[in-house]
């Protein structure tokens, strides 16, 4: 029996996000966001349910950080609602929402836990979407603004700040694939979108900065290693574009400020966005990154896809997977933590999120025995023990998620918590991996 350790100070935590599980959806002034808007538009969401209630987070915060104190975290990762704090998206502020996360900070602190704070987990205020969301240039100060606003009222306790959450993601599957909010599918809108994300982290982390209220300031990717189909010239290729595309599209501009040269060149019809100066501001010190990873990409060549001839997602035969179809391949982790250490400036780096959906249900004694999660888990985790031997610099590991909660167009279809949620009465029970994961905090580590 081999036992996984971890560095002393090692941070072990949860991850969440607001419209996942705050509920509240119109309560106290906050205003409608583009997640609103997008679940209560028919067909978009898999069960046809909303986040209007979620876990009525908003209403039993405090419930839930005892919750997080029983399972001995150190640490939590949460977003806040733009449209919480500014319910047009600029302008007038909503001392209500503020009030909110003013109080959830002061319990999660009251608990000895330390707060990590994302800035947006895709809840764009709708009146910033309906004059072009992040197409639309203006966003860069509008968002610029909110960041500074929230940071000055709560940055004398949150020390640790990440602007976004997995930009690839909400930039195209919101933008061109129409498969999150706002729904949208058009090439030239995607890449303004995406160019004006990374405009507005690198203003955003320097207007942070320049406030000095902001300890240390970071950013959130999902990445994940691209593989090829096979051996052949035509597939190694296409997994070089598809990490160009949805790797190093949004995480060279801030380290470098560049873009990836071939899919510049193959995006240019649609960069007319790219103004003198926006790549020099891009490109800002990070005081740390955060990566979140579930898998690797497996790539196939397919010129019957334009500009990128290449399909990622493709699932070699046999593997093992999630609830969600996605493949469990914990090597993946390591592969990516090695990579950032020697591509990217050998950066700090917290795992912000990483976990598993699985079909849990609760046994006639009221328990939820999630072993494969805890495989999942530990598998993982020995991965990015195996990194931290070689010199990664991981600060921390924040499971997803603390809890069952909306989980984007599948609704309340899928379960990643380690934690059930019982939505119609707003039961917690700590499933058998929130056990398991209390007692890895306790240790430090775990017998693998």
């Amino acid at each position: 029996m081999k036992r996984i350790t971890f560095p002393d100070d090692m941070a072990w935590g949860a991850a969440t996000a607001s419209y996942q599980i705050e509920g509240a959806w119109d309560e106290d002034g906050k205003g409608e966001s583009i997640w609103d808007r997008f679940s209560h538009t028919g067909g978009k969401i898999i069960d046809g349910s909303t986040g209007d209630v979620a876990c009525d987070h908003y209403h039993r915060y405090r419930e839930d950080v005892e919750l997080m104190k029983r399972i001995g975290l150190n640490a939590y990762r949460f977003s806040i609602a733009w449209p919480r704090i500014f319910p047009e998206g600029a302008g007038r502020v909503n001392p209500a929402g503020l009030a909110f996360y003013d109080s959830l900070v002061d319990g999660l602190l009251e608990a000895g836990i330390e707060p990590f704070a994302t800035l947006y987990h895709w809840d764009l205020p709708q009146r910033l979407q309906d004059e072009g969301g992040w197409a639309n240039r203006d966003i860069v100060e509008k968002f610029r603004d909110y960041a500074v606003s929230v940071v000055n009222r709560l940055g004398d306790r949150v020390k640790r700040w990440i602007v976004f959450n997995e930009p690839p993601v909400f930039v195209y599957l919101g933008y061109q694939l129409g498969m999150h909010a706002p729904g949208l599918s058009d090439s030239a809108i995607t890449m303004s979108a995406a160019h004006h994300v990374n405009l507005t982290l690198g203003v955003t982390i320097k207007a942070l900065r320049e406030s000095g209220r902001a300890e240390s300031v970071g950013t959130t990717y999902n990445l994940m290693p691209p593989h090829p189909a096979t051996d052949s010239v035509e597939d190694k290729a296409a997994a070089d574009r598809w990490d160009q595309a949805f790797n190093r599209w949004f995480v060279d501009p801030i380290f470098f400020g560049t873009y990836p040269e071939e899919m510049r060149r193959r995006f240019e019809p649609v960069m007319d966005c790219v103004k003198p100066g926006d790549m020099e501001m891009m490109k800002q010190p990070l005081d740390f990154m955060g990566l979140n990873i579930y898998s690797r990409w497996v790539v196939v060549h397919d010129p019957g896809i334009p500009t990128l001839e290449a399909r990622g997602g493709v699932l070699p035969e046999g593997v093992e997977t999630t609830a969600m179809g996605w493949e469990i391949y914990p090597e993946s982790i390591y592969e990516m933590l090695v990579r950032l250490k020697k591509e990217y400036r050998d950066p700090a780096i917290y795992v912000t999120e990483n976990g598993a959906a699985f079909d849990d249900t609760v046994d006639a004694d009221g328990n939820v025995n999630d072993e494969r999660r805890i495989d999942y888990l530990e598998r993982y985790l020995g991965q990015v023990a195996r990194a931290i031997d070689e010199g990664v610099r991981v600060k921390g590991y924040f499971v997803w998620t603390l809890m069952d909660n909306f989980e984007w167009a599948y609704g309340f279809t899928k379960r990643f918590g380690i934690v059930y949620t019982d939505y119609a009465t707003q039961e917690r029970i700590m499933k058998k991996s929130a056990h398991w994961y209390a007692d890895t905090i306790r240790n430090n580590g775990f017998a693998l």
